[in-house]
């Protein structure tokens, strides 16, 4: 196996990624798929795959975080699993299709989205947006279709849907600490199914770089998959000591400034 230069960077992605997934609740596709993206481009990845391969390798370095999450809410009883059981046939459905439809886009387009949502997502933080509490939860229909909407954006972003499930189930009269609790749990699938497609529709692509599987590169996978497993704690255990409302509006200019590099490096 030939050593690349640029492998030293997925340790210190995967520290960041992990520190501030534990720190703020935030997944880490807001930061990975922008900062992968450049990475590639450095590595010289083909331009047509490089967002391709960033979004599923980000989707699949978060399963290992979604399974660390999901434990530590469930063991605050956090979980409403009545929940994750209704709107994880939804998920999977939505999220399994949604890298079919990301396998055809264009990079371009894919970028673009991309960098518009995580627009939203920073707004959201910005103005502290709480939807307030205004209905129930739907019956088996309405969360199989809130799944399918939620799972299908999700796989499009390389995100575990909290920024869109948290907000649902909050407006439909779930206490926070539940909807982020459940929310946690719904990842797993989300990065369970998103992984699967993604490994699918890059399996008979011609030209992917050397370590890749379908549109997964191994290296950044295992490298920023293990780090951050480690960094969440430290970040979790820090969430009550440090201005975290402060944080999270930093937070969301560096995204900010995240997408527009990523949007500079595709568009030149």
């Amino acid at each position: 196996m030939a050593f690349d230069v640029w492998w030293l960077a997925y340790p210190v992605l995967g520290a960041v990624v992990g520190f501030f997934a534990g720190l703020l609740g935030i997944g880490g596709g807001g930061i990975m798929v922008p900062m992968l993206t450049t990475i590639f481009l450095a590595q010289g990845f083909p331009l047509a795959q490089v967002v391709h391969m960033a979004l599923g390798t980000s989707m699949a370095a978060i399963v290992l975080t979604s399974i660390s999450s999901l434990r530590t809410h469930h063991r605050h009883g956090a979980v409403r699993w009545e929940v994750v059981r209704g709107i994880t046939p939804g998920i999977l459905l939505g999220t399994f299709g949604g890298t079919f439809i990301a396998a055809h886009a264009d990079t371009v387009m894919l970028a673009v989205f991309f960098a518009i949502f995580m627009a939203y997502v920073s707004l959201q933080m910005l103005i502290n947006v709480k939807p307030k509490p205004s209905r129930d939860l739907p019956g088996v229909f309405g969360m199989g279709a809130a799944g399918v909407g939620i799972g299908g954006v999700s796989a499009l972003v390389a995100i575990g849907g909290g920024s869109l499930s948290v907000p649902f189930m909050t407006w439909c009269n779930v206490k926070v600490q539940h909807a982020i609790g459940t929310s946690a749990a719904i990842g797993l699938p989300i990065a369970l199914a998103g992984t699967a497609g993604y490994l699918i529709n890059g399996w008979s692509v011609g030209g992917l770089p050397a370590y890749s599987v379908g549109f997964v590169y191994l290296p950044a996978l295992v490298l920023v998959s293990v780090v951050s497993y480690l960094t969440a704690p430290i970040g979790a255990g820090l969430a009550h000591r440090l201005p975290v409302a402060t944080l999270k509006k930093i937070f969301a200019g560096v995204l900010i400034l995240l997408c527009v590099k990523m949007l500079y490096n595709i568009f030149n």
